[in-house]
């Protein structure tokens, strides 16, 4: 499969099955669209009356060169491994653990309900959180390197709790020959020099949520008195971005329908210093108001290529940023399974509830039909556990044909239930603008290597 697409004065060629990019003149990019459907006569006869006969059959050569270098036009070979590992032995390596079903925001937006989870207020014990790190360690297999993403609502609401958790899990480390990747994600709210200082000792990353310009944020992310929190939350994620060397954290916003010129608040966090950042689109049922609907992915799309027209010139001049949804590896990156089945919800990744229920993760926390056991118990609804397994893009077939599933994985098993009714369905808004992410993270890698080579 070969995806071809302009963008940023480049004409762009993916080959699907190698992950092979090629950047093309105007012909070989007209002669690469006919490739599958004409014979090479004709396609040098159509193309001959606009680019001339010498090269057109350049560009064929060019082309033939590539197929049997298997960078052009790769058969996707994969399936049959995926099946195979369909049937591994699951070993858990990650938890999400909601330290507290609680928040001191009331964003508008918010799927958790103020992190309630349509259950109740808690706050997690010691105990549990000690039982779920003693769950993941039995359950990680031969596994050492382990993540524990310390969740809400708002997880500072209980942070003594997280301190010891952390100590614990150090503790363990030694005992077992495992190694804890802890990670925060806080709404910056209680976020003071204690706190920033541990995350700078123990957390390997650190999510800080705010979603852009001032009347943006304080619109969505309001106290329950309806003050915005964007004025308190601003110099203290400043504060914390610069003490970690603007490394190891990342501002995470949420753009709503209220905002679609969203790439202006990517811009304006940039400017306030952060160079890590993360803004997504959210994800809402169409009967919100700030929902995202389909008329207006036009536009949206429009805002990424803006938004990576201009991180490619900031590159160039020396002030750049890292915006995490075009943050790709064309050389490395995951292995092959990885790539294909996504997060590993329900498997290898985990939410644990402030009682020590677990689930596939923190979005389907809540609902009763996706309860797979308690950290005491271990996973007893296995049969949920296998359907999880078998979420792979081989089993969506929105995903067969698509030219993003190396990079997506599928998409979210959640988004699919919500809107689909099955973790295999496929959430069609998402997929639209995961396939533009895509390529505009593909297009800056080629600007990159083309100012590259300027340069030498």
């Amino acid at each position: 499969m070969v995806h071809q697409y302009k963008s940023n004065g480049y004409n762009i060629v993916l080959d699907v099955g190698s992950g092979a990019v090629h950047v093309v003149d105007d012909a070989a990019y007209d002669v690469i669209a006919l490739w599958e459907t004409h014979t090479r006569d004709e396609a040098i006869r159509l193309l001959e009356p606009r680019y001339g006969s010498q090269a057109v059959r350049e560009a064929v050569e060019e082309a033939l060169l590539l197929e049997r270098e298997g960078s052009l036009f790769t058969p996707d070979e994969y399936e049959g491994y995926m099946k195979e590992f369909e049937k591994r032995p699951v070993a858990v390596k990650a938890l999400c653990l909601h330290i507290a079903h609680d928040c001191n925001l009331k964003c508008r937006y918010c799927f958790a309900e103020e992190g309630e989870y349509h259950g109740r207020r808690a706050l997690m014990p010691f105990e549990v959180g000690k039982a779920a790190l003693d769950f993941l360690i039995a359950n990680s297999g031969s596994r050492r390197n382990l993540e524990v993403d310390f969740f809400g609502g708002e997880p500072t609401l209980n942070f003594q709790v997280v301190k010891e958790l952390v100590a614990y899990g150090r503790e363990q480390e030694k005992l077992h020959d495992k190694n804890f990747r802890f990670t925060l994600t806080t709404n910056g709210v209680l976020l003071n020099e204690e706190v920033i200082e541990f995350a700078n000792q123990e957390m390997a990353n650190v999510v800080l949520s705010i979603d852009g310009r001032k009347e943006v944020n304080d619109k969505m992310r309001p106290f329950a008195g309806g003050g915005g929190s964007y004025d308190v939350i601003v110099p203290k994620f400043q504060r914390l971005a610069e003490s970690r060397g603007q490394k190891g954290y990342y501002v995470r916003g949420t753009y709503t329908h209220h905002n679609l010129d969203f790439s202006k608040d990517v811009l304006h966090l940039a400017d306030l210093g952060f160079q890590q950042i993360s803004v997504e689109p959210v994800v809402a049922q169409e009967t919100d108001s700030y929902a995202i609907r389909k008329e207006d992915l036009p536009i949206l799309c429009q805002e990424y290529d803006r938004l990576a027209e201009e991180m490619a010139r900031r590159r160039k001049n020396g002030n750049g940023f890292q915006f995490f949804h075009f943050m790709i590896d064309l050389e490395g990156g995951p292995c092959v399974a990885k790539r294909l089945s996504g997060c590993g919800s329900g498997t290898e990744y985990l939410a644990v509830t402030p009682w020590g229920d677990l689930y596939p993760c923190h979005q389907f926390v809540g609902n009763e039909a996706f309860l797979m056991g308690n950290v005491k118990e271990g996973v007893t609804n296995e049969a949920l556990r296998d359907k999880f397994k078998g979420c792979n893009v081989y089993a969506k077939e929105s995903c067969r044909d698509c030219f993003a599933k190396f990079y997506c994985s599928g998409g979210c098993a959640a988004n699919a239930y919500h809107f689909q009714g099955d973790i295999t369905g496929a959430y069609e808004i998402g997929c639209i603008l995961q396939k533009k992410r895509v390529e505009c993270a593909i297009m800056l890698k080629v600007a990159e290597a083309f100012d590259a080579e300027k340069g030498r």
